[in-house]
């Protein structure tokens, strides 16, 4: 048995189990040189926690478009993070409006919920659309089409916005009720943060239960599985694919509001690297199955919350905030490498296993 073992293990592996090993070192290294050095207290601890729990629950709301329209064209649709900007981005201008006119002032709980409901129909549209102009026509094509078109894409939905609306950073009202803190079972957490939180695992909720308890969400599944057998039982392929991306829009527009509300800021690029920390995020939870990647989001967050000063500051490194991203991403190669069907794993029919 070892020596079948041996015959199968190749020199790259060799190599990437002894790199995993020098950062695993140098992770539990970094966390007991951080824990010992008594420079955080508990309140860092958990404000770290929390804000990480805030983040990540805005990557699992994009990541569930990102896993909802691969399960059921079992594709990338790059294009995703455009749709995440998008929500945001022309609710900004509903905003703008409503403070002008000093409605937002009067009544800052429904002028929040009008621009939320701005946001999620306006990335909503725009899925859609890509869905229907730039996917359906390609939906024989080899997978290769589909891909580029997706690049192609989103670079056309930021050059759009861009040229239309200027390259600037869009700051977003302000407003009282979004300010301060609050009692959580004895536990101070900020308002926006108990406010993202409690929308996005709300929002999150919905869609699990629309998926497993409804007659929609069966539909999803069947033409997840089978298409062409979906088609046969009288299910509206068309539609049904046309409602997953309006789903994931919905879902995007939605993250997207919640992140203007909590940094304040719009911008014809700020999808990008969310767009990307969800997909890592998706991956993570297993690419395809809805669970995994709400806890791929929830856990990345985490991570990037944590990581840079649990695992580097006890290394001396002035800086450790700054390599957040390097942790999210060399998450994402391990996590490739090896275990590229994610915690969760992905869930494939026989055909297409």
């Amino acid at each position: 048995m070892t020596k079948s073992w041996l015959k199968r293990v190749s020199a790259t592996d060799v190599v990437m189990w002894v790199v995993s090993l020098i950062i695993a070192g140098i992770v539990i290294y970094g966390s007991i040189s951080s824990l010992q050095s008594g420079k955080y207290d508990g309140n860092t601890w958990k404000d770290l926690i929390v804000y990480g729990l805030t983040q990540g629950s805005i990557y699992a709301l994009i990541a569930l478009g990102y896993t909802l329209v691969y399960g059921i064209l079992r594709m990338i649709n790059f294009a995703h993070s455009e749709i995440y900007m998008s929500g945001p981005f022309a609710s900004y201008f509903l905003a703008s409006a409503l403070l002008t006119s000093g409605f937002m002032d009067k009544q800052p709980w429904l002028s929040l919920i009008l621009v939320a409901l701005f946001a999620m129909f306006s990335s909503m549209v725009i899925a859609v659309s890509v869905e229907r102009i730039a996917y359906r026509p390609l939906r024989k094509a080899p997978r290769l089409a589909p891909l580029i078109t997706a690049i192609g894409a989103s670079f056309f939905i930021q050059y759009v916005f861009k040229g239309l609306f200027g390259a600037g950073v869009k700051n977003y009202p302000e407003l009282d009720v979004l300010k301060g803190q609050v009692n959580i079972f004895g536990l101070e957490m900020y308002r926006i943060h108990v406010i993202v939180l409690i929308s996005a695992v709300g929002l999150m909720a919905l869609l699990y239960t629309l998926v497993m308890k409804t007659k929609l969400g069966k539909a999803m599944r069947a033409v997840s599985e089978d298409k062409d057998s979906a088609a046969l039982m009288g299910i509206n392929v068309d539609q049904i694919i046309s409602t997953t991306f309006a789903i994931g829009g919905v879902l995007a527009g939605a993250a997207g509001f919640l992140y203007a509300i909590m940094f304040r800021q719009v911008s014809w690029y700020m999808g990008f690297i969310p767009g990307l920390k969800a997909f890592t995020a998706a991956v993570l939870g297993g690419i395809g199955n809805i669970p995994g990647a709400m806890l791929g989001g929830l856990f990345l967050g985490l991570i990037e919350s944590i990581g840079p000063t649990l695992f580097l500051a006890g290394l001396g490194i002035p800086a450790p905030n700054q390599l957040k991203d390097v942790i999210a991403f060399t998450l994402l190669v391990f996590i490739l490498i090896f275990r590229p069907t994610g915690i969760l794993g992905e869930r494939l029919a026989t055909k297409k296993a």
